[in-house]
């Protein structure tokens, strides 16, 4: 007989074929208990139900790979003895209904998959995308949620002391309703210490450290698992509440008892709290787990088992310890001030059994709830597209126009200065950072190892809205691309995969387009994926989001010598434009035009998208990555910036707009429109300024892979000017400067 109605099932984000599946399993139905311990462990947020056959199709084996998908975060060889955990997670859900909250517990979620492999965090980067602040309808809202989420990751980073060291914000319409908050860190350890989450040992005690257990998200994981409605803000009780102090004391405690060697296995509490961190551990080592709940830190009365078992309270972890060395572990938490408790024991039978107070209120195979939940090959069709293939003939502007577009170009949302954002965060906190927010990617140095790490995201949605496959494999390209600015080889990956509603097949078109492409791009430029994280179900009223696969890179430096930067350091250097001027770029009018859609000039001075992406030639690009590289390390160019989104105009203009506003003056000549010189975003092109003394060797090592390295101009003082085929751009570099550095605040401020 059911005796669960159908529209508990519903409201458990089941379905009733996954519902006759549980009984079946079970062999009897489950207690409410159950039904949520199981309806979160099967939702997309946690089961990757929809997504998890296509993310076998990416690379996760390379030769610095100590650790790929499957842990708390993946984890590379850096040398010297040394290893590096890092990984990138969404908080979108939550940071659309609290901003602050969403974001700032975001941070600390991925603060602790860092820690517990015990590595301690030296980073963080964040990938942000908001509605456009200045939107006629929803601009209110979005400045409120930018404030919001940058708030709350400015806050959590600055309280637990690691830096904000970078990370990427845009900004489209399709993320009016739902941002996106993606959370990236990085943290460093002996390659001889790494700590798994598995329970081991039958009879091993249980223990419970940190935070007490408390009401607030849950359903997190479910709420996350699901799309916006009418009711989504009645969900802010399912958002998270951080303590980005009690997190420090919480890593400090695990951090010590791991170097006491105390623990056997150690898992945080994240998305399902208890219950992902239970059946988790004892998934993984072959085991099951009793615990009672009676043992529970809890911060408020009359708690149920579904309460205590669904609770995504902040700052908990949950330990295996060896049998009789209880006392030591307490004895490191009680001295940090926080909780420790044996909760319950490792069992050899396989099952998440949970006892209130000696009852059993829940008594499920672990197996039912990891290995065996739902998997679906969900139906795909053509990516829904939501612009046209085909767009109008871009018409021709006059100099004076091409010059007032720069400017509108460097004062819009997406190319202007983040500098509102970054200086809300501490990013010289510890002292390891060389190369700070506004570059290319960001630089650490590690002292214990002698090496320096740099970091880099990347993800365009206008790009993969067009053509998701050939979108993504454009992001990897960048983020690799901008690592080689900083002399960096990139060596592994970590990606978020942030998209709509997977029962549309159109929607998961764009999904499985853009997972083959990251894998094809991401094997061709060996940086294999160590873990990441998918997010779907990001709609509100119907309406998806862009596509967004965001990637982010670590790549390895030699040294921990500052590197140069991407901007002109002085007057009197020459201008060299490694991968000329439109690389991989048809000789077709038509397909010109047609990618020139996508660039930022068709966005923000045409005010409409259309077409596809730049078209990319891996090969080539790749090239260019070993070209820059090699100038890099040899010190011969005083500055480096890779040209992406603006297109050359805007590279040239934002290479001059550092602390000492060099302008410079080029002169170009193409088979194209000046505009389309000026504007198009082809990729595999970077801008380096060269003292005369050191140009034969950028040329020589230019043209021993091929690579065209034309000298296009030199760099002066306070003015900017570009002539392509005759026309000219000109416009003062402090009036650049001042439009470029304040847009953003202006937008903020409504």
């Amino acid at each position: 007989m059911n005796t669960i109605n159908t529209e508990l099932i519903e409201q458990h984000g089941l379905t009733s074929g996954e519902y006759d599946r549980i009984v079946e399993k079970l062999g009897r139905e489950p207690t409410l208990t159950e039904l949520g311990i199981i309806s979160v462990m099967w939702s997309e947020h946690c089961s990757y139900k929809s997504s998890r056959i296509h993310l076998k199709k990416l690379p996760t084996d390379g030769e610095r790979i100590l650790v790929g998908p499957g842990e708390n975060a993946g984890i590379v060889d850096i040398g010297n003895g040394y290893a590096a955990a890092f990984k990138i997670e969404s908080h979108n859900h939550p940071s659309f209904i609290e901003p602050f909250q969403g974001a700032a517990t975001g941070v600390g979620g991925i603060l602790r998959d860092i820690f517990t492999m015990g590595a301690r965090p030296l980073a963080v980067m964040d990938s942000l995308r908001f509605g456009p602040p200045d939107d006629a309808a929803a601009g209110s809202r979005n400045r409120h949620i930018v404030g919001g989420v940058v708030g709350g990751v400015a806050h959590y980073g600055n309280c637990f002391g690691v830096p904000t060291i970078g990370g990427e914000c845009l900004f489209e319409s399709s993320y009016n309703g739902n941002p996106l908050v993606n959370a990236y860190a990085l943290g460093i350890f002996r390659k001889d210490r790494i700590f798994f989450g598995k329970a081991s040992g039958v009879g091993n005690p249980v223990i419970y450290v940190g935070a007490k257990t408390g009401r607030d998200g849950i359903h997190g994981a479910s709420m996350a698992s699901a799309e916006f409605d009418e009711q989504s803000e009645q969900k802010r009780p399912n958002v998270q509440v951080g303590d980005p102090f009690l997190e420090k004391l919480l890593m400090e405690a695990c951090l010590e008892a791991m170097d006491q060697g105390v623990i056997l296995g150690i898992q945080d509490m994240g998305a399902a709290g208890l219950t992902c961190s239970t059946c988790e551990m004892g998934g993984r080592g072959g085991t099951g787990i009793e615990i009672d709940l009676r043992h529970v830190p809890q911060r408020e009365q009359g708690m149920t088992p579904y309460e205590i078992m669904l609770s995504e309270s902040q700052e908990r972890m949950l330990l295996v310890a060896e049998r009789g060395v209880e006392e030591k572990v307490f004895s490191v938490f009680k001295k940090w001030g926080l909780d420790a408790v044996e909760i319950g024991t490792v069992t050899s039978d396989g099952m998440l059994r949970v006892r209130d107070h000696g009852e059993i209120v829940a008594e499920v195979p672990n197996s039912l709830l990891t290995d065996d939940a739902p998997l679906y090959n969900r139906p795909s069709a053509a990516p829904y597209r939501p612009a046209p293939l085909e767009g109008p003939t871009v018409p021709t502007p006059s100099s004076d126009q091409m010059s007032a577009s720069l400017g509108l170009l460097l004062g819009s949302p997406d190319l202007c200065s983040k500098r509102a954002i970054y200086e809300q965060y501490d990013y010289m906190v510890r002292t390891n950072t060389t190369l700070p927010p506004g570059s290319d990617a960001a630089v650490i140095r590690i002292k214990e190892a002698g090496v320096s790490l740099a970091m880099a995201l990347d993800g365009n949605g206008r790009y993969c809205a067009l053509d998701p496959r050939e979108g993504a494999k454009l992001a990897v390209a960048e983020c690799c691309r901008n690592l080689s600015t900083v002399g960096a080889e990139p060596i592994a990956a970590t990606n978020c995969l942030n998209f709509g509603n997977p029962e549309k097949p159109e929607i998961m078109g764009q999904f499985v387009e853009a997972v083959e492409g990251m894998g094809e791009a991401c094997r061709f430029f060996e940086t294999p994926i160590t873990g990441g994280n998918v997010s779907l179900y990001n709609e509100t009223l119907g309406d998806a989001i862009y596509p967004t696969p965001v990637i982010g890179i670590v790549g390895l430096i030699d040294h921990m010598d500052t590197p140069v930067g991407s901007h002109f350091r002085a007057a009197g250097r020459k201008i060299v434009l490694i991968g000329g001027l439109l690389p991989a770029v048809s000789a077709d009018l038509a397909d010109l035009e047609r990618r020139f859609g996508s660039t930022q000039y068709a966005k923000v001075i045409l005010g409409r998208t259309w077409g596809l992406p730049p078209a990319l030639d891996m090969g080539y690009e790749k090239r260019v990555h070993e070209v820059v590289r090699a100038i890099v390390r040899q010190e011969l160019a005083e500055s480096v910036h890779d040209l992406s989104e603006g297109g050359l105009a805007v590279g040239l203009a934002r290479c001059g707009l550092g602390p000492e506003r060099i302008g410079a003056r080029v002169e170009v000549r193409c088979d194209f429109p000046s505009h389309f010189g000026a504007f198009h975003e082809a990729p595999s092109r970077v801008l380096l300024s060269v003292a005369d003394e050191n140009i034969e060797a950028v040329s020589r090592i230019a043209a021993g892979l091929a690579i065209p390295a034309p000298v296009i101009g030199e760099t002066q003082l306070d003015d900017l000017q570009i002539r392509i085929n005759g026309d000219t751009i000109h416009a003062s570099i402090h009036e650049l400067y001042e439009t470029w550095d304040s847009a953003l605040e202006r937008m903020l401020a409504g």
